[in-house]
């Protein structure tokens, strides 16, 4: 398949990810990312025979590194460590092949008698990628108080507007806490940007009961969101040694200045947490 429609951003969360593009092939385990640019065609297999995991399709603009500022030339995602395809090609011919197409929004398709991933060779900067989460070189506060959490940023779409991201892909690995006189789990707030966080692996420290590996969540803009009670209980009391947040622990989050619609499936059919806002009951 291919869209003409927008990049495509895949996080699987169980099942290993066997991809086959026109420019090569790419393995995406769990932890990883997979990148493919609208109008690259591609199809998918897991590993193990079944997986889950999440997508986000990018209408406006294309996913880059952030601009690293005052950080200077390394940190964060790092360019040296996204990976493009294993060079790989088909010759099949004379096998039916059916191309689906997202265009508009709507879905299409069209038959062919050789294979889509025939291309022997290619140059050039326009291509899928992967990238493997756990050699994000994180960043954080040393002193007290917490970064704007966008120091987790992986890659981001800008809109025309500075600082607005059509869309921003961020995570949270394990990680070293050292603040002092500072509460140290996400803090309080309302943002002017729609957050939809998923759970990959472990246990996300702002909710350590009811978000666990592959569970969602939306805080839509303006919304206000933070810690359960049991955390802000636990950090609010805690002794404020450094300490790092479990290994296995990794949870990401797509960051998008605009409204998101939801599916008569999210709202009727998927599994709810209809208690979810009982967690700050207590405070």
């Amino acid at each position: 398949m291919y869209s003409s429609d927008g990049d495509f951003l895949i996080v699987p969360q169980t099942g290993t990810l066997l991809v086959k593009t026109e420019f090569g092939c790419l393995r995406v385990p769990p932890k990883e990312v997979l990148i493919v640019p609208r109008g690259c065609k591609f199809s998918l297999d897991v590993e193990e025979g079944k997986g889950r995991g999440w997508l986000s399709e990018l209408y406006k603009g294309h996913f880059a590194i952030p601009d690293l500022g005052p950080i200077g030339a390394n940190g964060l995602a790092n360019e040296r460590d996204f990976c493009a395809p294993v060079a790989a090609y088909d010759a099949e011919q004379g096998v039916e092949w059916t191309i689906v197409n997202r265009f508009m929004g709507k879905v299409f398709e069209y038959k062919q008698d050789h294979s889509p991933y025939d291309v022997v060779a290619w140059h050039g900067n326009y291509y899928p990628f992967k990238y493997d989460l756990t050699k994000f070189c994180t960043m954080g506060s040393i002193s007290f108080d917490h970064p704007d959490p966008s120091i987790f940023t992986v890659l981001t779409a800008q809109t025309d507007d500075p600082g607005q991201a059509a869309l921003d892909f961020v995570i949270f690995p394990p990680r070293w806490l050292v603040q002092e006189k500072t509460f140290r789990p996400p803090y309080y707030h309302r943002n002017c940007m729609t957050e939809f966080m998923g759970n990959i692996s472990g246990t996300y420290d702002a909710k350590e009961a009811g978000f666990g590996p592959g569970a969602s969540s939306l805080h839509s803009m303006m919304t206000g969101h933070g810690p359960e009670a049991e955390v802000f209980e636990k950090a609010s009391n805690a002794p404020l040694a450094p300490s790092k947040t479990p290994e296995d622990s990794i949870a990401f989050m797509f960051e998008t200045c605009y409204m998101l619609k939801l599916t008569d499936y999210a709202m009727k059919e998927a599994s709810l947490d209809k208690n979810y806002r009982q967690c700050w009951a207590n405070l």
